[in-house]
């Protein structure tokens, strides 16, 4: 890649479209053959999925006499060339690129940065002849990086370049077909059709009372997982979530229990009483349910030393990826894996309303209005540890 007169190298649109595998060429390329001397920069949303969608694939491609990863110490030897890997999506990324001077950088999923380290980014890439690669799935019109930079390539000296699911050879249009499937609405637009549109309206609009509300259950479940939101002075929420065994439904998960304490309309509950309840709630005619995983609302430190305290096991830091978890709660009911009892009457409640907030998208962010969502966050935590998904 000699392009000595461009600085961004954006590379957007649709996801398993190649633009990773595009990119990763691109800058090995860079690297070996015209890179000015200086410290090198990969970057991605954390440094494990920096690896995992990057790292790994690079290595595989040049094979691995010419890369050489130190995962401890959170570094690449490319070419014999030190690349500091990083992960970006916290203000601490930003204070370790200060003493950084480097001459080019690779960032995966760049529009999941905070918008300073984005920056940072750029003065840390200050010499002559540097580049920085970019990849990026689509995301809001009013994002910084579409608004600052992709819709004024010229003023910033960049290029650009699309991808669509067809760009990518390797895949059968089987898979296609199954990808088309996972998403609807928002996350069609953006992650199949590769276009920056606005979040608007329901955040759930795949959503269908006829087609994921069920009213009968399993004999058995194959596994089980339990999503926790804690509310001290609101609302606390459990939800179990099951994979059924057997049944019109196997192999479908279902949402089939849920509790809801709302200290707004009756006094607050203890931690104790709490650990109490979800212990009353596991409990069934001839014994307990034992989850494999209990994820719990990452904000509630007390609420979970006193869970272990009681006993319970896998007890888990919920993944507080909004996004990411609105993700998997939509990709699951667009493909039908994900299907609701009937008795989950809050949580069948707050789904219609869980909207978009029309002033976050003014500031090129996706969030839902933060009101009347606590099953649904409970529901959200699940299905991160369940489905983890994430566009690549």
């Amino acid at each position: 890649m000699d392009d000595s007169e461009t600085k961004y190298f954006f590379l957007e649109g649709a996801v398993r479209s190649s633009k990773t595998f595009g990119s990763i060429l691109a800058w090995c390329d860079w690297v070996e053959n015209f890179a000015p001397k200086g410290p090198l920069i990969m970057m991605g949303n954390t440094r494990e999925t920096l690896i995992q969608n990057v790292i790994h694939p690079l290595i595989e491609l040049v094979g691995p006499k010419h890369a050489v990863l130190n995962r401890g110490i959170g570094t690449l030897q490319l070419f014999g060339r030190d690349v500091y890997l990083f992960g970006a999506g916290n203000i601490i990324a930003m204070r370790k690129l200060q003493g950084k001077g480097a001459v080019g950088a690779y960032c995966d999923e760049a529009p999941t940065y905070p918008k300073d380290v984005w920056e940072m980014l750029g003065t840390r890439t200050a010499a002559d002849g540097i580049k920085i690669i970019a990849t990026m799935n689509p995301d809001s019109p009013m994002h910084y990086i579409k608004k600052g930079y992709l819709d004024r390539l010229d003023d910033v000296n960049g290029r650009s370049w699309h991808f669509t699911l067809d760009d990518n050879p390797f895949l059968s249009e089987k898979v296609k077909g199954e990808l088309k499937k996972q998403y609807t609405g928002l996350w069609y637009k953006r992650y199949i059709l590769g276009l920056w549109v606005m979040a608007e309206g329901a955040v759930y609009d795949m959503f269908n009372e006829s087609t994921h509300v069920i009213h009968d259950l399993p004999n058995r479940w194959s596994r089980l997982v339990v999503g926790v939101d804690f509310g001290i002075s609101s609302v606390t929420s459990f939800v179990m979530v099951g994979l059924a065994a057997d049944g019109p439904h196997a192999g479908k998960w279902i949402v089939w229990k849920e509790y809801y304490h709302d200290a707004t309309k009756s006094r607050q509950k203890t931690d104790n009483e709490i650990s109490k309840d979800l212990a009353a709630f596991l409990k069934h005619d001839s014994g307990r349910w034992y989850p494999e995983s209990i994820e719990v609302d990452p904000s509630a430190s007390p609420l979970k030393v006193q869970l272990r305290r009681d006993g319970f096991m896998h007890i888990h830091d919920a993944d507080n990826d909004v996004k990411a978890g609105i993700m998997d709660v939509s990709s699951a009911f667009s493909s039908g894996k994900l299907l609701i009892h009937d008795s989950c009457t809050n949580l069948l409640t707050e789904l219609p309303g869980y909207c978009w907030d029309p002033k976050s998208q003014e500031a090129g962010e996706d969030r839902p209005l933060k009101q009347n969502d606590h099953a649904l966050d409970a529901l959200r935590y699940a299905c991160r540890r369940i489905f983890r998904r994430r566009p690549i």
